[in-house]
């Protein structure tokens, strides 16, 4: 800092929030992406016009049914009207755009079609008509032609009534990594407490009520610079509130209700915002002082970290090969909490092991990732093992920290014998598997009397990326599949497909309305369950945005037995009968289902 005030650094973006009330927006293109942009919009209030070639039948199937809904409006660029000879698509654009000045924001998507993908030339001509016209607009990985970019957002549901709340978060890595972003939104939402948007709802009823008139009537307050209350804003409602006089005017009593409001924001605790009740705003609003609400604050001691000086004489190393479980910490075994906290000297760890469970070793305990990334993962895996060789060698402990169970598809077997013939033998400590842990997670019982009576895991990917063979379709059987999300078109082919030339599955296909669930992140603050059948279950999945490593798919029978008040009679006598019924009631009418987060109750453990 070269003087009294920050020298601002270029490259970060102005973040608004558009008012989009009786205005349009333009989304080009009817894909997936245009169909989340318009889902967008309609959420900001705002009229949505679709612009693309080919007609409806082109659109995704979320813009017909949007369309269908009179939700949003489609145009064809051949609809259109053109005053120029040889008809031109700028010129059409911009009769269409002259005969709706109501459009202030454009979003070009068919940059990222895969099907009459728009040329950079293309999207420059139409991006200089909008510009001409004032309008602001976004195109889809052309930095060069965008005014404005998109957050990976949020919004806050009620968490008693399930209802969307006015909270919303966005974050932005200005065109550095998008999928950073998303994973950061993520982690940002889990940590939030899941109150927060009533909480949100309450400050705005409570902000409302402090600008109520003594008459009842609600007026419009010009707020000071006391009172502006912006998301950048480094000034903090920490000043004396003064109290209420029987002489203060009408303007300086909402003053006073607004600084209170303030205090109360800044201060309570996000429980307590969220259960207030109109009685208790009123209270707080009169002559109350917000700050007479005790506030318990517990602070933990600071754990007492071992010397980093003492080194016992003639230590012996060794090598523990630890499983972390599915993710939750509370789901770590007594013996691979005492490894990580007390044992380890080194920490070699998978790369899926969560934040949560790598924040428990200590800090003075050198912890390395693994660097397993598509095309790298042999050479990644060699790197470990011989890093684990060398620190055992120096004497120290080492902990192989794996996801789940070492032993289940964790590469223990591998291990064991490298280390064997080098030397070392090494401890295998157990872990919770997530091929047990996560359909538990996502409500799904892998065995069940009447429905499932042998499970079966398999890996949806072989050795070095080659395909695997499949198990057939059994009635009373549970698959887990695991490593096999990324791929799911192959897998799901493989199981369906009548004729099997390729000897990807061992036995009979499986029927269309076998249900499936993907369970993605098990166990975690963000994890998330999109449940369908084999038939759509691509679908559903390419609709719900992007994918959430790792994951896991549940197929069989056994993924709607405890929906609702249980289906216990798939294995009686004529059940398939009943196959589609017992689909449509678990699916509610509805092509798939999707859930995100964590059962009551797992915060506390």
């Amino acid at each position: 800092m070269s003087g009294p005030y920050a020298v601002p650094k270029g490259g970060a973006s102005l973040i608004l929030s558009f008012k989009l009330r009786n205005k349009a927006v333009l989304i080009i293109g009817s894909g997936t992406l245009a169909a989340s942009r318009a889902f967008a919009a309609l959420e900001a209030d705002s009229s949505v016009f679709v612009l693309a070639t080919g007609g409806v039948e082109s659109a995704c199937d979320e813009l017909k049914w949007r369309i269908s809904q009179k939700q949003v409006q489609f145009f064809d660029w051949e609809d259109l009207p053109c005053s120029s000879m040889p008809n031109n698509e700028a010129d059409r654009l911009d009769a269409f755009l002259q005969m709706n000045p109501h459009i202030v924001l454009a979003s070009v998507t068919d940059t990222l079609s895969n099907l009459q993908k728009r040329s950079c030339v293309s999207a420059e001509e139409i991006y200089r008509i909008f510009r001409a016209r004032n309008i602001l607009v976004n195109t889809t990985d052309m930095v060069d032609f965008c005014d404005f970019s998109f957050t990976s957002s949020h919004r806050f549901e009620n968490h008693e009534t399930g209802e969307k709340t006015s909270l919303q978060i966005g974050v932005t890595t200005n065109g550095q990594g998008c999928r950073m972003a998303a994973r950061l939104r993520r982690e940002i939402v889990s940590k939030l407490p899941k109150e927060v948007g009533a909480a949100a709802e309450k400050v705005g009823r409570m902000r409302a009520m402090a600008k109520k008139e003594d008459d009842g009537n609600y007026m419009a307050y010009q707020m000071d610079d006391e009172d502006i209350c912006e998301e950048s804003a480094v000034l903090t409602p920490n000043r004396p509130v003064p109290s209420r006089s029987n002489t203060e005017s009408a303007s300086e009593a909402r003053s006073r209700r607004i600084k209170w409001v303030a205090q109360v924001s800044e201060y309570w605790p996000i429980s307590k915002l969220s259960t207030m009740t109109d009685a208790d705003i009123e209270n707080i609003l009169a002559d109350s002082n917000p700050h007479s609400l005790d506030v318990a604050i517990n602070q933990r001691p600071q754990s007492q970290l071992t010397s980093l000086h003492y080194q016992p004489f003639h230590k012996v190393g060794r090598i523990l090969l630890v499983g972390s479980g599915p993710g939750h910490p509370s789901l770590l075994t007594i013996a691979t909490h005492t490894a990580l906290t007390q044992l380890a000297d080194l920490v070699l760890s998978d790369k899926l092991v969560p934040d949560a469970v790598l924040s428990l070793i200590p800090k003075h305990v050198e912890v390395r990732i693994a660097r397993k990334f598509p095309g790298n993962a042999e050479g990644a895996q060699t790197e470990m093992m011989e890093a684990a060789i060398v620190a055992a060698k120096q004497g120290m402990t080492v902990v192989r920290l794996k996801q789940g169970d070492p032993v289940v598809y964790g590469r223990a077997g591998e291990e064991v014998l490298y280390f064997r013939s080098h030397g070392f033998e090494p401890l295998v400590i157990p872990g919770v598997s997530s091929a047990l842990a996560a359909p538990t997670f996502a409500g799904i019982p892998v065995t069940q009397r009447g429905v499932a009576e042998s499970l079966i895991i398999c890996t949806g990917v072989g050795r070095k990326g080659k395909e695997v063979q499949l198990p057939g379709y059994k009635r009373s059987q549970t698959v887990v599949i695991l490593m096999g999300v990324a791929r799911i078109q192959q897998v799901i082919d493989s199981l369906m497909k009548d004729a099997d030339e390729n000897h990807r599955r061992d036995g009979q296909s499986y029927p269309p309305n076998t249900p499936i669930a993907i369970i993605e992140r098990a166990s975690m603050p963000d994890q998330r369950v999109i449940s369908s059948t084999l038939s759509d279950i691509v679908k559903a999945l390419e609709s719900n945005g992007e994918q959430r490593p790792p994951g896991m798919m549940i197929v069989g029978w056994a993924v709607l037995a405890l929906h609702g008040q249980g289906d216990m009679g798939v294995l009686d006598e004529g059940g398939e009968s009943q196959d589609e019924a017992r689909v449509m009631r678990w699916l509610g009418g509805h092509r798939w289902k999707m859930r995100e987060g964590l059962d009551t109750g797992w915060e506390t453990l």
